[in-house]
């Protein structure tokens, strides 16, 4: 397969490294904001920063090349290209975390607010610890916990603060050393805790689970989740 790398930072290179192992071919690496060649390119993966990850995305989309992105912090354009990959016919898959095993922890989260719910005595909270060059703040995945927990509750909102506002989630987030991504979920009352804990040892699962799901888009058309990819919905 021939991929194109849009954003060529450290999960560029990490993904490259996997897959010049499973025999593809890396034909574009790029971390500017030049028009790209899509010439040969089967599917294109996005890991550069907010502020060009729309045009990205759009570029790809218009050009009829799957694009897959795990870049945060553009979300409030999400609905404008999930409204251009329906009109263009395109293929789209866009992960706050690509991690085969951040994505089973987010359908376990979403249990386990289910079985909370009812019993209001419980405090959700949520704490996300990264590495100091994190632009965002919380982490894609941490919002993606979060909404998780609210579509499952009675929870209403998140603040990426300490709260005590009975409807709000409060995340607490964390920039130390060069710390991969650790995320910690926790119910707490009076009488017991209740936690559920992902810690991530390297970007590799990152890297791996954006290939996987790559490769499992080429050929289809739609907007896409990991749920679809991973088969776990």
């Amino acid at each position: 397969m021939k991929i194109a790398l849009l954003g060529y930072g450290k999960m560029g290179k990490a993904i490259e490294k996997i897959a010049l192992t499973q025999g593809h071919e890396i034909v574009i690496k790029k971390n500017d904001h030049t028009p790209f060649d899509f010439k040969g390119v089967d599917v294109a993966i996005d890991f550069s920063l907010p502020t060009v990850a729309v045009s990205h995305i759009s570029a790809c989309i218009h050009a009829g090349i799957p694009i897959v992105s795990g870049t945060t912090g553009w979300l409030a354009h999400y609905d404008e290209m999930i409204a251009l990959c329906e009109e263009k016919n395109g293929s789209f898959i866009y992960a706050s975390n690509f991690s085969i095993g951040v994505n089973i922890f987010f359908e376990i989260n979403k249990k386990l607010a289910q079985y909370m719910a009812p019993h209001h005595s419980y405090k959700a909270t949520m704490e996300e610890i990264h590495h100091t060059q994190k632009l965002d703040a919380p982490s894609g995945t941490a919002i993606t916990l979060a909404e998780g927990i609210i579509g499952a509750s009675n929870y209403s909102n998140w603040k990426n603060a300490a709260t005590e506002e009975a409807d709000t989630i409060p995340i607490i987030s964390k920039r130390e050393g060069t710390v991969p991504g650790t995320h910690v979920v926790t119910y707490k009352n009076e009488i017991d805790t209740i936690q559920l804990y992902h810690e991530a040892h390297s970007r590799l699962g990152f890297a791996q689970g954006a290939l996987v799901a790559a490769l499992w888009l080429v050929g289809k058309k739609g907007v896409f989740s990991m749920t679809d990819v991973l088969n776990i919905s």
